[in-house]
């Protein structure tokens, strides 16, 4: 069910406790917020949960000294929309971007003039707002470019498709186009996630007298599978038996090394985490700053990728494109040493849709902005009073469309198979893998079910499934 979020006025900060002299006072101290947003990078990707093949050492430092949740999910299983309902605070029934929807030559389909943000939000708060990597839910010149939807500062691509090669020969600086003329096929000489890397770091200097929010979407490790064969790169040139990969029609640049490749980009990720945390500790912001690490959606099987060596959905079933848990669960971890408890693992469900909810609660902002999520905020900061999902539901439209609902531990897929629509549901509790179809046994609940799902989602001239 949408609700609006109206909590506090605008601006007025999280009030945290400090101490003085011996004494508790109660000052004002409007919280920074950064959120990394991975690309493609699976449930099981990370050492924190589980990972044996790729070296994570500065998430997994995160993890252990903040909050790791094991039940939190993307808000689709592929890019835009998943990127659409963390921006809107609605999920896919409720939300304009259902699906990856191409516009040429560059950019996808536009969110519609007057959209409400979590750009917008933090603007309202008196936040300086950047975005740093791939937006995807525009294009260049459209009504639904970053700076046009809520952020100050950007740097990277615009269209998620260019995102698809980390030598770009452009990328964009706020409305501006910035060329890269060495890198043709022969030179390959300026890596795009460096620069993007770069430019958050500068976005936080530069604003660490006020209150700031970062968005980082790195595209690491969505596929093509490439990256400089530096110092990270050698950690893994050697490890594992590989396959080169070969694109049919050339569509990701070909790797020698697909599975070195991988696993670099993931620590290169790492790298780069670590990087931000030691930038907030230097600057004297990291107990003031809550860094959120997650990913859009479960891992791929793109330019040579193989999640099954890697384990990469972990216990989970299913990859990107799939609505199975290995689809939508996705990794988070919450940070801010004194303020989000250490060491905790969180069994709370959540999703994409409750970052909207929870930065208009941690920055205390009135909105009459519909939305389908909860605040977290009272699981991030150790706190009673977290309010619990219904349900939360998702919807695919790719593959002739494909639905999926969560009610407890109940779990409702519909999809098309052999040319009919086939329901599954599956008790989450006690079969995290989705492995026993319980839908013929439990008619009832199937029945229930699938009276929420049709309830949950409005129609959208954009997206239908075509059945």
């Amino acid at each position: 069910m949408q609700e609006s979020v109206r909590l506090g006025m605008p601006g007025m900060g999280l009030l945290v406790v400090l101490s003085a002299c011996g004494e508790a006072t109660k000052e004002e101290v409007p919280m920074n917020v950064i959120y990394i947003l991975a690309d493609d990078l699976g449930y099981g990707d990370l050492g924190c949960y589980g990972q044996m093949k790729i070296h994570t050492p500065h998430i997994d430092q995160m993890a252990h000294q903040g909050m790791l949740f094991r039940q939190h999910y993307a808000g689709c299983t592929v890019s835009a929309p998943s990127r659409c309902a963390l921006m809107t605070g609605l999920h896919t029934g409720h939300a304009q971007i259902r699906g990856n929807k191409e516009i040429q030559p560059e950019g996808q389909q536009p969110m519609v003039v007057g959209t409400f943000t979590i750009g917008q939000l933090m603007q309202e708060a008196g936040y300086a707002t950047g975005i740093f990597g791939k937006w995807g839910l525009g294009y260049p010149g459209s009504e639904s470019t970053p700076n046009r939807m809520g952020f100050d500062t950007f740097f990277g691509y615009n269209c998620q498709r260019e995102a698809h090669t980390y030598y770009p020969d452009h990328l964009w600086a706020n409305e501006e186009r910035v060329d890269y003329p060495e890198n043709d096929q022969l030179g390959r000489k300026t890596y795009s996630q460096d620069l993007i890397h770069e430019q958050a770091k500068n976005f936080i200097r530069t604003n660490r007298d006020k209150p700031f929010f970062a968005l980082l979407t790195y595209t690491l490790p969505h596929a093509e599978l490439n990256l400089p064969h530096d110092s990270i790169y050698q950690l893994y040139e050697n490890a594992f038996e590989e396959v080169p990969f070969r694109p049919a029609g050339g569509s990701y640049y070909a790797s020698e090394k697909p599975y070195a490749s991988f696993a670099a980009m993931v620590s290169r990720l790492d790298h780069y985490v670590g990087e931000i945390l030691a930038e907030l500790k230097a600057l004297g912001l990291d107990q003031n700053t809550l860094v959120i690490f997650t990913s859009d959606n479960g891992p791929h099987r793109e330019g040579g990728a193989n999640p099954d060596f890697f384990r990469s959905y972990g216990p989970l079933k299913g990859c990107k494109r799939e609505v199975y848990e290995g689809g939508i669960r996705v990794p988070m971890i919450a940070w801010c040493p004194g303020k989000v408890p250490a060491g905790v693992q969180s069994d709370h469900i959540s999703a994409f849709w409750d970052i909207m909810p929870t930065l208009a609660e941690l920055t205390q902002t009135a909105t009459e902005a519909p939305t389908d999520g909860l605040s977290l905020l009272p699981t991030l900061l150790g706190k009673g009073g977290q309010q619990q999902h219904d349900y939360l539901y998702w919807e695919f439209h790719e593959q002739n469309g494909r639905q999926a609902l969560r009610s407890g531990n109940w779990k409702l897929i519909r999809q098309p198979l052999k040319g009919e629509t086939r329901l599954e549901l599956y008790d989450l509790s006690q079969d995290i893998h989705e492995d026993q179809d319980l839908a013929a046994a439990n008619p009832e609940k199937v029945e229930e079910l699938e009276r929420l799902m049709d309830n949950a989602r409005t129609e959208s001239t954009l997206f239908n499934f075509g059945r």
